[in-house]
């Protein structure tokens, strides 16, 4: 008989599989296949950001109130399974642009939709949850070894033959997958209609009452924190695999999943960690290894200093892990 925690953990598994198997080679495949800028690479990874504004807005405005979570789960990522089959046919920047802001408005509201599913759905989240999300980590993990070492689509060859793109057809059989099996989830209701509960209002909704959370000083270093901290997240996403690609590296997307085995490593070193040094140790522990990977990569090369390479993309679990996620605690 299959669990709900099997089940759960099988939707985790897909839903990270689709975004770690095009977005890890995105600014490789824009340089090599649609020849675009330096800023044009930048506009569409910066349209993970703009998904992230949008989507609460489907969330708290349609999700929360009108359809069961496991639905508009379904019927986001069908439509991402067209938009990532569209993505795969587009041979110019200009076509691809617009295609892949709608794939994110699309998609970022599901990362939302899989947690309220997860957490509706288990008797104590508070401990069951790490062993269901951490399926998703080992989805991210196999897409990019599927890339590098079955398909060997980011070797300099494939990359100049064109094959780079079938990331873009993987992606899109994998959410026509995830967006079926959405449906034989089991119901999670709207919260409108399955509590009782006092109704929320616009600001509640849209997030904006907690921006009074500011006025508390600690609050408010942390969130400039973040903020800071997400420039350089946004470069490594960005710049990474093409950085590799570049200089030499072989397989260089499936010698990046050593930056996930490592987040899986460090989220189980995390809750000891914060319990004896405290949350702002590690919180600067974790900046602090954003600072060092990036001395690494500018050191390190594919030949004599490929060792510092490995070590800046495994110190990915330190910086993830003990900012991000201690940040969310």
């Amino acid at each position: 008989m299959v669990t709900i925690r099997m089940r759960l953990s099988i939707m985790m598994f897909l839903q990270f599989f689709i975004w770690g198997g095009w977005f890890v080679t995105l600014g490789t495949f824009l340089a090599s296949d649609l020849e675009a800028t330096g800023s044009q690479i930048g506009m569409a990874f910066s349209t993970q950001s703009w998904g992230a504004i949008i989507a609460p807005f489907i969330i708290g405005l349609i999700a929360d109130r009108y359809f069961n979570a496991e639905r508009i789960l379904g019927v986001l990522h069908l439509g991402g399974a067209a938009l990532m089959y569209a993505l795969y046919l587009a041979d110019d920047f200009a076509t691809f642009y617009p295609l892949v802001l709608a794939y994110m408005i699309l998609y970022m509201p599901t990362l939302a939709l899989v947690n309220s599913v997860s957490f509706r759905q288990l008797d104590d989240p508070s401990s069951e949850f790490a062993r269901i999300r951490v399926w998703g980590t080992i989805g991210w993990i196999v897409a990019g070894l599927t890339i590098s070492y079955v398909f060997s689509w980011d070797s300099s060859r494939a990359i100049g033959a064109g094959l780079l793109r079938n990331t873009f057809l993987m992606c899109a059989v994998a959410s026509l997958m995830l967006g079926l099996y959405s449906f034989t989830l089991p119901r999670t209701p709207p919260k409108a209609t399955s509590g009782g509960g006092k109704k929320e209002g616009v600001k509640e909704v849209l997030g904006i009452d907690a921006l009074r959370l500011l006025k508390d000083r600690n609050y408010a270093i942390f969130f400039i924190s973040s903020v800071l901290i997400c420039i350089p997240l946004a470069f490594y996403y960005q710049n990474a695999n093409p950085f590799l690609a570049e200089i030499g590296v072989s397989n260089p997307t499936g010698t990046m999943t050593l930056g996930q085995i490592s987040e899986v490593l460090f989220m189980l070193m995390l809750p000891v960690f914060i319990h004896r040094f405290g949350i702002k140790a590690t919180l600067l522990i974790g900046m602090l290894a954003w600072a060092l990977r990036y001395a690494l990569f500018a050191f390190g090369d594919s030949e004599g200093l490929m060792f510092m390479l490995i070590i800046g993309i495994a110190l990915h679990g330190v910086c993830y892990d003990f900012f991000f996620v201690s940040g969310q605690i």
